[in-house]
């Protein structure tokens, strides 16, 4: 992938995390950090996680890491080389990266320069082999936040990625209050005026989601392969439907509304 088509991947990642639908590079100048919870669900079922996107190009080790995150009750996808990253972040959003240094094409130090030019907040974890003082320096230098030394320790990894995330206070906010209504994603909870307003699971993650982004516009297309599945047979229509129901739901809750935009999807206002 060429210098300019890595901008213009990393540009529609700042689109996708301000709700801006714009193919001009200006956008990495505009871009509005949002360091709120990103929810991933492929069944109605399955709980709320955090995502983290791991960077690793040893295969064997990506697999570790990710299984292992993943049984901790996070939700995490490797990639082997940072253009992979790339195209991950092309439509997904991330709340942790953890990445190595030394990989083919791009290195861990440039994917971080980038990553950091247009997100000042996302947590980034190095994980490498290079033990040195420069290397540490130069890593924390362009914006990392923490830096491990392999072979990793698994259960140290666990602990400062849980560390990363209260500090960006994802994982201990998990309340979303939006005038009379608040969503207790612990409690998988919407309460109104002191009264719990009766959901089911797909309908408060689809809420929690709009409103831990608020004025961010999500395509029906994202939020079908978000709490569906990309596999699902399920029409797009299923994603108005639900849309519908919540809108009726919470007819009478002031402080924000579900708005839809034209051809692109929908997105949560406060009011």
């Amino acid at each position: 992938m060429g210098d300019l088509r890595k901008k213009e991947r990393i540009a529609h990642y700042c689109s996708l995390s301000n709700g801006i639908i714009n193919n001009s590079l200006t956008i990495l100048k505009q871009f509005n950090n949002n360091t709120g919870v990103v929810f991933a669900q492929h069944r109605e079922e399955t709980a709320i996680m955090i995502n983290i996107l791991v960077l690793e190009d040893d295969a064997k080790l990506n697999q570790l890491v990710c299984t292992y995150l993943n049984d901790s009750g996070f939700k995490a996808k490797g990639c082997l080389r940072a253009n992979d990253a790339y195209d991950e972040m092309y439509n997904n959003l991330y709340d942790l990266i953890i990445s190595d240094i030394m990989m083919p094409e791009v290195d861990g130090f440039e994917f971080a320069e980038t990553i950091r030019g247009v997100n000042k907040h996302i947590p980034i974890l190095f994980m490498s082999a290079k033990d040195d003082l420069p290397s540490k320096q130069k890593g924390f230098k362009l914006g990392i936040d923490d830096y491990m030394v392999k072979p990793l320790e698994l259960d140290e990894l666990l602990l400062r990625v849980k560390a990363l995330l209260r500090r960006a206070n994802i994982e201990m906010d998990r309340k979303i209050s939006a005038g009379d209504l608040e969503l207790d994603a612990d409690a998988m909870s919407a309460t109104a005026n002191g009264e719990e307003i009766p959901v089911t699971t797909r309908e408060f993650n689809i809420l929690y989601k709009l409103l831990s982004y608020p004025n961010k516009t999500f395509s029906r297309a994202q939020l079908m392969d978000e709490f569906w599945g990309i596999e699902s047979e399920t029409t797009l229509r299923a994603v108005d439907v639900y849309v519908t129901k919540l809108r009726d739901k919470f007819s009478d809750c002031g402080g924000f509304k579900i708005v839809t935009v034209r051809g692109l999807g929908y997105k949560a206002v406060l009011q």
